[in-house]
């Protein structure tokens, strides 16, 4: 679903990618592991068109999305959940959500795609009518994701989506990930909590300062040495 070979991108002339070459098949679910500063969200940036590479491709169901601008890759199929959430704090859950159904192929599946969203997350479905920015973080995550998901994306990216949740919201997203991941829908996500990603995720990815150090599966991340010392605290 997704293929990046020899990426390199940053700001300006301030090279943070370097030589980055990861994939994500239809059926998977990928993480991106690592510090904070080592360039994750640039390479989410990057992806989606926020940040323009210097170097490299990244290619989407066998098309070339390189250097197109961010509503394109989204009318590909590429969507992300920016780190933050990025809400519309005063207006309504349902507008949130509707404002994620832009996309050409996506419009006419609006009522469908709701619903989907209310299935998987019903607590949106009972508060549609309530202000986004008066909901919990979770609550508010649950839009985000939502949001996205009203676009029909082919693969849904997620830049830290555990930031700021307390552990049980944080398990319930996660959950969902993976109930998504099983329709199937390619998901790619950065995460801080390297033990939650490698226990919810087939494979991982490790970068430290803009460079890919490991990448495996999450059963033999999870039993690395290095990644138990520098992650995982053991």
């Amino acid at each position: 679903m997704l293929e990046i070979k020899g990426l390199d991108s940053g700001y300006g002339d301030v090279g943070i990618l370097h030589n980055i070459s990861l994939s994500v098949s239809d059926t998977e679910m990928v993480a991106v592991l690592g510090s904070n500063g080592v360039g994750k969200s640039t390479l989410m940036k990057t992806i989606s068109g926020l940040l323009r590479c210097t170097a490299g491709s990244v290619t989407l169901a066998g098309k070339d999305i390189t250097g197109l601008p961010p509503e394109q890759i989204v009318e590909a199929g590429l969507v992300q959940v920016p780190e933050g959430r990025h809400l519309f704090n005063g207006m309504s859950v349902l507008e949130n959500l509707l404002i994620g159904n832009t996309a050409k192929h996506a419009r006419p599946r609006q009522k469908e795609l709701m619903e989907h969203i209310f299935e998987l997350f019903p607590v949106l479905a009972e508060r549609q009518a309530q202000a986004a920015g008066t909901l919990s973080g979770g609550e508010q995550q649950m839009v985000a994701i939502g949001r996205a998901l009203m676009a029909a994306p082919k693969l849904l990216m997620l830049d830290e989506p555990s930031l700021g949740l307390a552990p049980a919201l944080t398990h319930q997203v996660f959950a969902a990930l993976r109930e998504l991941n099983k329709q199937p829908l390619a998901i790619l996500v950065v995460e801080q909590n390297v033990s939650l990603a490698l226990a919810t995720c087939d494979r991982g990815y490790v970068i430290e300062d803009g460079e890919i150090t490991l990448s495996d599966d999450a059963a033999a991340l999870r039993q690395d040495d290095r990644v138990r010392k520098a992650y995982l605290g053991m």
